[in-house]
């Protein structure tokens, strides 16, 4: 076993490391399920597109913002207290917006005021779902040997990817019917997240061990808001071991070493949220299908763009092993052909495989941003570069969802050509700057 029983040295994974890596999958599982059934949520009760958007960038921004806090938190609290704390939020917070949408969906308030306090119940996911992220990664770092650390830490950020497959995949099948005369339906997501985070609640206050500091303090870093379309980087692994500089650099957003690689992130981050938010509106519109039929064709949407951003990352980025210059480049060229076939498809078929296409570009740039921005500077500054990737990683989902879904009401492909052009523009900005 290694120093708290989480990881062995033959990198064995026992019920504890499997518990924190189950957290991390069901906080993106649950935020993505609910997010790929917003739409057609929205539609059925009248509320506008804006409206739903706004949902998702209000818990975004209050993710972004408390981050940071528990990040630090974690270092100086116990790392239960704070998984406990990141879960409760979750649970409370769907259990919440499943009884707001309930209301709204069996007309005892009206769609807007059903819709004014589902993002009430989404601010509190977003200040202290943040919470758990951290922790998670602190118990793991400071349990680990220095050999088992960076393995144990990407497999635990995986389960974030994995989760942004899990949550459109089951999303579908979790919406209910009539129970003792209520209907349920399309909130079902919602109360059945909050039974998951309950059941993981009961677990990690079972199975993980009560502790203060533990002996070997490893380090809790800000996680990105998990978010469709929103894949394992590597910044939070390169975070975590980065405490182990002996004498830690601050690094600027503007520093000439990174500010390429930050501006390239930043407006790749949101050309993809632009097109990711508006997606289950086009499957809606373009097929003519009702809110909900059109779950299940959503749901197979959202899995193939993020299998294929997945694909991308464990795959083909290792097998052709691309520096971080031509990830990016290579990469946005592939995300601006797939955005705008993504623009101009009218099938089901048409739809999934542009949207593939697209995320499988910004499957390839991120990692290279990610890179990029570590390779740029010494490794006393990998943590605070790490931190910035990010949080540019987060911020991207805070505006781009309203953007992408306020061109979308303007014109259905505006969106897409935006998100083209912009990856466009950037393939000529990333030859001229990075290096």
């Amino acid at each position: 076993m290694g120093p708290s029983g989480i990881v062995d040295v033959s990198a064995r994974i026992d019920r504890r490391f499997l518990i924190l890596f189950t957290v991390m999958l069901t906080i993106a599982a649950g935020n993505t399920a609910l997010q790929s059934v917003l739409p057609a949520l929205g539609r059925s009760l009248g509320v506008a597109d804006a409206g739903v958007a706004a949902a998702f960038s209000v818990s975004a921004l209050l993710w972004v913002i408390a981050a940071p806090y528990w990040a630090n938190r974690s270092d100086r609290s116990g790392r239960r207290a704070m998984i406990l704390l990141g879960m409760t939020g979750f649970t409370i917070s769907l259990l919440l917006c499943g009884v707001f949408l309930t209301a709204g969906i069996n007309g005892w308030i009206g769609g807007t005021a059903a819709f004014g306090l589902f993002i009430a119940g989404r601010l509190i996911y977003g200040a202290l779902g943040a919470a758990a992220p951290p922790a998670v990664q602190a118990l793991v770092a400071g349990s680990t040997t220095t050999d088992e650390r960076t393995k144990a830490l990407t497999l635990l950020a995986s389960a974030f990817g994995l989760g942004t497959i899990v949550g459109p995949a089951i999303a579908p099948y979790l919406v209910l019917g009539a129970v003792g005369g209520v209907e349920i339906g399309l909130a079902g997501p919602a109360f059945m997240g909050a039974v998951f985070g309950a059941g993981m609640i009961v677990a990690v206050w079972r199975i993980l061990p009560d502790d203060s500091l533990p002996a070997r303090q490893g380090r809790g870093t800000m996680s990105a808001y998990p978010s469709i379309g929103g894949g394992p980087t590597g910044a939070t692994v390169a975070a975590s071991l980065g405490r182990d500089a002996p004498t830690p650099e601050p690094v600027g957003y503007l520093d000439p070493r990174i500010r390429g690689w930050m501006i390239t992130g930043l407006v790749m981050g949101h050309a993809q949220a632009i097109g990711g938010q508006a997606i289950g509106f086009l499957v809606i519109d373009r097929l003519n299908l009702p809110p909900i039929e059109a779950l299940e064709p959503t749901g197979l949407v959202l899995i193939m763009g993020s299998g294929a951003a997945l694909l991308a990352q464990w795959g083909i980025i290792p097998l052709l092993n691309l520096q971080p210059r031509q990830l990016v480049l290579s990469g946005l060229a592939l995300a601006a052909v797939g955005s705008v076939l993504t623009g101009f498809a009218t099938s089901l078929y048409g739809i999934a495989t542009a949207f593939a296409l697209a995320c499988l570009g910004f499957g390839f740039v991120r990692p290279g941003f990610t890179a990029g921005s570590s390779l740029a500077v010494g490794a006393e500054a990998q943590g605070s570069v790490a931190g910035k990737v990010t949080s540019v990683n987060g911020a991207s989902f805070v505006l781009g969802p309203s953007i992408g879904v306020g061109l979308y009401a303007a014109n259905h492909t505006l969106p897409y050509l935006v998100a083209g052009a912009g990856c466009a523009v950037l393939i000529v900005y990333a030859w001229r700057v990075l290096r």
